[in-house]
């Protein structure tokens, strides 16, 4: 099992929860429909990574790995107790074959390696003010904050709850904003979470 930094402690999340059009830039980016329920799929444990590959070693043929930069949460007796920056990997290609045939994303966006965590910090509540932002080789590539999301993070737990058990440790990424693109060997990726204007954390790794 994959484990994550909570402050000084380890957790070991029991599964990820993942939130899909969750930005209005965002799916006009990707020319996709606003949807009318909340779009929620899953990643389990062994997605987890710390390290940022831009291909799949597990592919029998190479497939490109797309980021998406997400405000991320861990949920601790029902409540969003801490939280971090984390990408959600995807293989672009592979779910534009699998939408248009109306079959399940999980062989792009579940495979090993294709979730990757700052480390959390606790929160006493979530801030109406967090922000957040995807730099790549010093250029800032994605920005948002909470404002713009269709469904806030208090909202989003209280429809995961309708649906899922959720254990102390679990993760719920919070939807991409515009932005995303194709990650590249040797890039060094560093994304940044804000309340207000003060620094609340950062995570950084370099693209094998």
């Amino acid at each position: 099992m994959k484990n994550i930094k909570l402050d000084q402690h380890t957790i070991t999340p029991s599964k990820i929860i993942c939130i899909g059009r969750n930005y209005v830039a965002h799916i006009q980016e990707l020319g996709n429909e606003t949807p009318d329920q909340m779009v929620i799929f899953l990643k389990p444990n062994s997605s987890i990574t710390d390290t940022l590959l831009s291909q799949h070693p597990q592919d029998s043929c190479v497939q490109a790995i797309h980021y998406e930069g997400e405000l991320c949460f861990m949920v601790k007796n029902n409540k969003l107790a801490a939280v971090a920056f984390g990408l959600d990997l995807t293989k672009r290609d592979l779910q534009n074959t699998l939408k248009a045939k109306g079959l399940p994303w999980e062989r792009s966006k579940a495979f090993n390696g294709a979730a990757l965590f700052s480390q959390f910090i606790s929160i006493n509540q979530v801030s109406d003010q967090l922000n957040f932002c995807l730099e790549i080789d010093g250029a800032v590539v994605q920005q948002a904050d909470t404002d713009l999301m269709i469904y806030k993070p208090n909202l989003i737990l209280q429809e995961v709850q309708k649906i899922f058990a959720l254990e102390d440790g679990d993760i719920i990424m919070t939807g991409t904003p515009k932005g995303v693109g194709q990650v590249k060997t040797g890039q060094t990726f560093k994304g940044k979470i804000f309340q207000g204007e003060k620094l609340l954390m950062s995570g950084e790794w370099l693209a094998k």
